[in-house]
């Protein structure tokens, strides 16, 4: 199991994460909006503006600081690792 920093200390297994996306579009929105009234949202931003949806295969909704980008960029690299630890 790989675990993702997702930013502030906040971190989520890589091997659980369907989709990493920009909050800017309305049906994502929608779907922030779904999960917060299900309580099926995890705030993990520390009051900070919203920058990446983190979407979990149990349904949960993830909200962190850090742009989609960089938690993209952190869930290669460590992916990376694990391909030239096996090798």
């Amino acid at each position: 199991m790989q675990l993702i920093n997702i930013g502030f200390g906040n971190i989520v297994s890589s091997d659980r994460i369907v989709a990493i996306v920009s909050p800017e579009a309305a049906p994502i929105k929608r779907l922030v909006q779904e999960a917060k009234d299900k309580g099926r949202a995890i705030d993990a931003t520390c009051g900070r503006k919203t920058r990446a949806i983190i979407i979990m295969d149990s349904g949960h909704i993830v909200l962190s600081a850090v742009q989609p980008e960089t938690v993209a960029g952190r869930f290669e690299d460590d992916n990376t690792k694990k391909e030239e630890i096996e090798i």
